[in-house]
């Protein structure tokens, strides 16, 4: 099992300082990588609970975002490069890139070069947005409604510019004639990681159909994981791939804080508090996890209420005394 942090750029107040500490010990404890959250925008509605859809579409979150419309949180998106300017060796990545605020050409080009900057060790991860106020502050309502066709339009424009010295490609959101777009990336393939809240078949159809390197979920139980990755098996099978979903990195973003006292695990859907306990209940369910076939958990400080001086402590404790542990079960 590899450990990834999910860097708390998207908070009411965070510092750079902050982001970089996490990031070294992150490196220095060899974990496999470092991702940002992708937020364009927080509306002043959210502040009053009256978006449109709940958080990520999901059941029993609030029509709010975890951030006040007034917070200093970073854009995830600069953050890549200077990612790969801090670091040698921890892979880097957004999770996930919400594609429909970027043109597809564009993204493909600018990904190649980070790939470049960092020495290859860039992940890009897609998915596809829910919040119809962040699609018009992106200047994209016009794609809400079909946001998931340029999901794959723009892997196939990546696949495309990154595979071929001159390409062209035409279709609803990108259409152009053949073009150059520079340098290739270092990594053939580049992967990507597809990003599915809501909808298993149509996940594990873009990760079959396109050959990608694996999914991110978020707060998904191990049962969850057991159900996604059935998913993803039978897509890939009725594709009639050579690939298993054993070959696939299955990731999920889970918010985690060690605690003294044990804390109430029972499941209540994506507001369950999955690695929030103490070593020993963290410990048990990373090894639940890990026999669900969760590769790769997506360590996720909480928006609030957690300093960072705490998770730098939890980071230690969970590579240097409760992986170990998971690993030995």
């Amino acid at each position: 099992m590899k450990l990834a942090l999910y860097l708390p750029n998207f908070r009411t107040k965070v510092t750079l300082k902050e982001l970089e500490d996490l990031t070294s010990l992150a490196e220095d404890l060899d974990f496999d990588s470092v991702w940002t959250l992708d937020r364009i925008v927080v509306p002043e509605a959210s502040d009053r609970q009256e978006l449109q859809y709940s958080f990520g579409m999901m059941a029993g979150l609030p029509k709010a975002l975890p951030v006040a419309a007034r917070g200093e949180w970073f854009q995830g998106m600069p953050l890549i490069p200077w990612l790969a300017a801090k670091t040698s060796k921890v892979r880097i990545g957004m999770s996930i890139t919400d594609t429909p605020f970027r043109a597809p050409g564009v993204l493909a080009a600018e990904m190649a070069t980070i790939d470049h900057l960092s020495g290859g060790r860039l992940n890009v991860g897609v998915g596809s947005g829910w919040m119809p106020e962040e699609f018009a502050a992106a200047s994209a309502s016009h794609i809400f409604p079909r946001r998931h066709k340029h999901v794959r339009e723009t892997i196939e424009v990546m696949q495309g510019v990154w595979a071929n010295d001159l390409f062209e490609y035409h279709g609803e959101f990108a259409d152009f004639e053949r073009c150059g777009f520079g340098v290739k990336p270092l990594q053939d393939p580049l992967p990507i990681f597809f990003s599915g809240l809501k909808d298993p078949k149509r996940s594990a159809l873009r990760i079959a159909k396109y050959n990608l390197a694996g999914w991110i979920g978020i707060q998904d139980s191990p049962q969850e994981i057991k159900q996604w990755r059935a998913a993803i098996q039978r897509e890939l099978e009725e594709l009639g791939s050579s690939r298993s979903v054993d070959d696939l990195e299955i990731s999920s973003m889970i918010w985690t804080v060690i605690t003294d006292q044990e804390v109430d695990q029972s499941d209540n859907g994506k507001v369950t508090n999955l690695l929030v306990g103490t070593a020993g209940q963290i410990t048990d369910r990373l090894k639940a996890y890990k026999e669900a076939g969760l590769t790769m958990p997506m360590i996720w400080p909480p928006f609030a209420d957690v300093p960072v001086a705490k998770t730098l402590d939890d980071l230690k404790r969970l590579k240097e005394e409760i992986l170990p542990a998971v690993e030995a079960s």
